[in-house]
């Protein structure tokens, strides 16, 4: 059988490829999460790239399709569900090659068993661990399943394992392997043998956004005591200005009767269009004309100011939510009345 044509091409040349037919938007939020010599190879690439047929751009992006399909498909059933899923889309051989082309780099993440687990079993199973090794299984959880098993533990330990958890950087795939194995991992020999990054502040952020906001506080009381830096930048991160678009017409009222003018406009200046109409839609039509004006007529503005005046505005609300004058949306679709 011949070779297609982007058989014939290398990896990173479909990269290069696949950057150029997505545009220049979409390729600069791929850079962000790419090492800095992928993005200088990249961009050599893209620069002594000259002519691409419709042929070759439409057989990458169709490659590139398949691929995201088959990690979606195995991140929801394993590698057997998606190699079962693609053969029916695709027939078996193409779904040999492009679960061929994943796995000589695909990362099984370690307790992927525990994952599929109900919590209230999990918890029963490592309640009485280290809390060094429940800080390290939480570590790979989703933030609903962790919520509810830190919510579970005594009060003299939620934010002990919080507190690992922030500032878990890297743990030895040894220690990770030896975990599993008391856990009964089948997947102990899938363990990523380089250094693996989990934990730290992002990943209790988000436990801490999704328990109950009784749990929250006495966690974030007790850090404020033995870690205090580290609470001060849990905190900064547990609310974000974007995140405003959680709360209610009643409640965005609430917090615009307390928010200064000039700093709202400096908020806006750096916020998205949804931020802005779900803001400009709960002041009256003069006073959001007023704003709009204030924003247009201020020029360019520093992103340092920008996120002092969000912040200021996020303070105000977690002010009210704690006085109980807001309510937040958490996660799961449930309404926590703080």
């Amino acid at each position: 059988m011949a070779k297609s044509s982007e058989e014939r091409i290398t990896g990173l040349q479909k990269a290069a490829i696949l950057l150029i037919a997505l545009g220049p938007e979409k390729s600069s939020l791929i850079f962000k999460h790419l090492k800095d010599e992928e993005i200088e190879e990249l961009t050599l690439e893209i620069a002594n790239t000259r002519t691409i047929t419709p042929q070759i751009t439409e057989e990458v992006m169709e490659e590139f399709y398949q691929v995201c399909l088959a990690q979606q498909y195995i991140a929801e059933g394993g590698i057997n569900y998606a190699k079962e899923v693609l053969e029916k889309s695709f027939g078996a051989e193409r779904a040999r090659d492009v679960i061929g082309k994943l796995t000589a780099s695909l990362q099984v993440k370690p307790f992927e068993f525990v994952r599929k687990t109900d919590p209230s079993q999990l918890l029963n199973f490592i309640q009485d661990e280290h809390p060094q090794t429940i800080a390290l299984i939480l570590s790979y959880l989703s933030a609903a399943q962790s919520a509810l098993i830190i919510s579970a533990l005594p009060p003299d330990r939620q934010a002990d394992v919080a507190k690992r958890i922030a500032v878990m950087d890297r743990t030895s795939p040894d220690i990770i392997k030896e975990v599993e194995k008391v856990l009964e991992s089948k997947l102990a020999s899938l363990a990523n043998q380089d250094f693996t990054i989990i934990g730290g502040v992002d990943a209790v952020v988000e436990i801490l956004n999704t328990v109950d906001r009784g749990t929250e506080k006495h966690i974030m009381e007790t850090l404020e005591i033995e870690e205090p830096e580290l609470a001060d930048e849990i905190r900064k991160k547990m609310f974000v200005f974007e995140d405003i678009l959680l709360l209610d017409d009643r409640a965005i009222q609430r917090v615009l009767r307390d928010v200064d003018n000039s700093d709202l406009a400096i908020a806006l200046k750096g916020s998205n269009e949804e931020v802005q109409n779900a803001i400009f839609n709960n002041m009256s039509k003069r006073l959001a004309v007023m704003i709009k004006e204030d924003m247009e007529f201020m020029g360019p503005v520093r992103m340092k100011d920008v996120e002092e005046a969000q912040q200021k505005i996020v303070n105000i609300i977690r002010k009210l939510e704690d006085s109980a004058e807001i309510v937040i949306s958490r996660g799961g679709g449930d309404e926590i009345v703080v």
